[in-house]
């Protein structure tokens, strides 16, 4: 099965939302369409999964810095921030008594 295929499959799928049983359920459909071999199933399947849980890790990381990028143009403070500043207020309490 070629990259492109596979590629094209993934892109279609929308690959975020892929769970085992649908990736099985496209690969049963290329086998029977003749697109792929009966011996290339296990190991197609398990490349789908592969491929989509890398391209979640990916969007997850970009959502994660457009995040970032957007909680610091609006100047709200990150949770390290206020966990940062509730550490320096408890420390000032203590030395204050």
């Amino acid at each position: 099965m070629s990259n492109l295929i596979k590629k094209t499959i993934l892109a279609g799928l929308g690959v975020l939302s892929l769970s085992r049983e649908k990736a099985e359920k496209i690969t049963k459909d290329l086998i029977k369409r003749g697109e792929l071999a009966k011996t290339e199933e296990a190991k197609f399947v398990k490349d789908l999964m592969e491929q989509a849980g890398k391209n979640k890790v990916e969007v997850e990381k970009k959502i994660e810095k457009v995040v970032e990028k957007t909680l610091t143009k609006l100047n709200i403070p990150t949770r390290r921030e206020i966990n940062a500043l509730k550490e320096k207020v408890d420390r000032l309490i203590k030395q204050s008594k």
